[in-house]
């Protein structure tokens, strides 16, 4: 097996905001795992909250190249336990490496990811489209560009609920609010009510990750369901969020990819927590790697690749917020 990294710089067709940052432009990594003429295809994108950059993802990865290069027939998990120790102060870079390995295994075997997981795709969830922080003007002329049925609205202002109000006026889609760790638990409590009265689902992180406290109070007076994202990085973070937040956003670069995550969603399903998958600002490899989880989430945000101007590989296709496979194995993408 032969380990290859490429690099990208993804634009966006607009100005991407959130309540800490602003960037109209995104760089990623592509992991290319090569056996024979077989290759199956990995990403992570980079992140400064995280503090994660593509020289450092590449730099942690040919370090092991050694190690990765192993002649080898093991599962994605037995793989995945392998390559932790090396890279789990990477766990973006981990990640990028998991999804390539999940793909090569899956391809090698003619199948695609969810059908070798034997999962039934009938009844997936669709994905919410997002609309950034900006003013409210433009922010109602992306919703009117792209139509949807759920969109997840960026705030984190001093006008939140002005602009949701606003929103509501041009659209009776689902509304869903991520307010990237902006408010207070006093704000997010009162702000809850009047959400509600708006047809918001739920909210997302809206306290700072480190705020437990914080997330218990709003947990137990908040009229919404609140979902962890900052919160909830790692395993270990499932059975931090119970009885703190009622759903978990799984971001599969935090985690470390699609084998951690399947673990986390078959924990959380335990805790009786709503499961969510999350995207970055990435191509249609990493949105493609999340597709095949969608039979067992409960929520899913996956609108990435959507959001750039030029996507740099085909796989999944995203109608309406539904989902449809590629006819290619694994995650069943190709390298434009």
């Amino acid at each position: 097996m032969q380990i290859l990294l490429q690099s990208y710089e993804l634009k966006l067709k607009h100005t991407f905001t959130i309540s800490r940052q602003s960037f109209d432009t995104k760089r990623t990594m592509i992991v290319e795992l090569k056996d024979g003429n077989i290759s199956g295809y990995g990403e992570a994108s980079e992140n400064p909250y995280y503090h994660k950059t593509l020289e450092n993802m590449m730099m942690d990865l040919q370090n092991c190249k050694e190690i990765i290069e192993e002649d080898t027939n093991e599962t994605p998990e037995e793989f995945w336990t392998k390559m932790y120790p090396h890279l789990k102060e990477d766990m973006f870079a981990l990640c990028a490496l998991d999804i390539a390995y999940n793909d090569l295994y899956a391809r090698k075997k003619r199948k695609k990811l969810y059908e070798l997981w034997e999962y039934k795709i009938e009844n997936n969830p669709i994905t919410n489209y997002t609309i950034g922080i900006d003013t409210i003007e433009k922010m109602v002329t992306k919703m009117q560009e792209t139509p949807w049925p759920i969109y997840k609205i960026k705030l984190g202002t001093k006008n939140d609920i002005e602009i949701v109000k606003e929103l509501r006026k041009h659209s009776d889609a689902v509304f869903r609010i991520d307010a990237n760790c902006a408010w207070t638990a006093e704000e997010t409590i009162k702000n809850a009510v009047e959400l509600k009265k708006l047809g918001v689902e739920f909210l997302e992180q809206p306290l700072p990750a480190e705020d437990w406290e914080g997330a218990r109070k709003v947990y137990l007076e908040s009229v919404l369901p609140i979902v962890a994202d900052e919160s909830c990085q790692v395993e270990s973070d499932v059975e931090k969020c119970h009885d703190h937040f009622h759903g978990i956003n799984i971001k599969l670069v935090k985690c470390g990819g699609l084998t951690p995550a399947r673990r986390m969603l078959k924990k959380s399903k335990e805790f009786g927590m709503k499961k969510m998958v999350g995207c970055m600002t990435e191509s249609s490899v990493g949105i493609s790697a999340i597709a095949h989880l969608l039979p067992e989430l409960d929520y899913v945000d996956m609108d990435g690749a959507m959001l750039l101007s030029k996507d740099i590989a085909s796989g999944v296709k995203i109608e309406s917020g539904k989902v449809s496979y590629s006819n290619l194995a694994g995650i069943g993408v190709q390298l434009l």
